[in-house]
């Protein structure tokens, strides 16, 4: 059974897909132009842009690539580009988390 999505997660999704909908339009490219770009359909330009969270990782980054902002959303969630990640570096990571 799939577990629902939490509020946190759909809030993300529609802010980030308020921004792939506002970098679309600053480039000027219309829905099809992008989804032409990003190889999916508009359609799937659509679910992405109206915050759909199944919307694959995969065509999120394609999207990215074809808007120039997969740097920006690399360094986004890198570690040590945070105070956190950058003051902990130092530790040995584990290679593997046991739960």
């Amino acid at each position: 059974m799939k577990r629902p999505t939490t509020v946190r997660t759909k809030l993300a999704a529609k802010e980030i897909g308020q921004s792939v909908a506002t970098w679309r339009k600053l480039y000027g490219f219309t829905a099809q132009q992008l989804a032409d770009k990003a190889n999916v359909s508009r359609g799937t330009i659509s679910r992405l842009e109206n915050g759909d969270p199944s919307v694959s990782f995969e065509t999120f980054l394609n999207v990215c690539n074809a808007l120039n902002v997969t740097d920006a959303v690399k360094a986004a969630v890198d570690p040590y580009e945070t105070d956190f990640g950058r003051a902990r570096s130092e530790q040995t990571l584990p290679e593997r988390v046991r739960g």
